[in-house]
């Protein structure tokens, strides 16, 4: 009776154990997908045009799709002044004043189409770049990464259709982004409203999914 006694209580234990591990794998840990809007974010830079050629400074406003804010440590994964964005991977480019130190292995790859239509990130590695010396992951200049500067006379910035930059975020996770405006409140009239960014993005808390719909 006593081995009767201890077999069944042996298959309760196994029962539960088994129940227990069953519901760890329901996907009910899964956190969902959020989807968000930054805006005005400062990207502000000064430009000394009394040397020669112009130096521009200015620190570089880091910002964490972890958190969602703006920060100020080594968690970043995009960084921005002017109109020049950053991927806390690689190296430093070189050049920069107030540049700061990659101590990341963040990423990013600039896919073409529209925003709801990327609902993956790239599973490719050679599909992402890492900032180097010399070379952005994300190409500076006029229709050259992001954005279209329309020149004299109204000097306008204006975010390029169809881009959508695609972040391997430093702590693995995947994160998608669109510029909407590099103005604040979205108004180019004052000059001062420029280095102003708004922007949509979704990010995937999950580290490495690459679902980011």
């Amino acid at each position: 009776m006593k081995r009767l006694k201890l077999i069944a209580s042996l298959m309760i234990v196994s029962f539960v154990f088994t129940s227990c591990n069953d519901d760890n794998n329901d996907g009910s840990n899964v956190l969902p997908v959020e989807s968000k809007m930054v805006t005005n974010l400062p990207a502000l830079q000064t430009t000394d045009y009394t040397q020669s050629p112009p130096v521009t400074s200015g620190t570089f406003t880091g910002f964490s799709f972890k958190t969602g804010e703006i920060v100020t440590d080594s968690s970043w994964d995009i960084a921005f002044r002017g109109t020049t964005i950053l991927v806390n991977g690689g190296a430093k480019i070189g050049g920069l004043t107030d540049e700061p130190e990659r101590t990341g292995d963040a990423a990013l790859a600039v896919m073409t189409g529209t925003f709801g239509d990327v609902v993956v990130a790239p599973a490719d590695a050679a599909s992402y770049s890492q900032d180097a010396t010399g070379a952005y992951a994300l190409p500076t200049g006029s229709d050259n990464g992001w954005y279209n500067y329309a020149g004299p006379p109204t000097h306008l910035i204006s975010p390029l259709a169809g881009k959508v930059i695609v972040v391997r975020t430093v702590d693995g996770n995947y994160a998608k982004m669109e510029i909407i405006s590099y103005y604040k409140d979205n108004d180019p009239s004052d000059a001062d409203n420029a280095r102003h960014f708004t922007f949509n993005y979704v990010y995937n808390p999950n580290v490495g999914d690459k679902n980011i719909q």
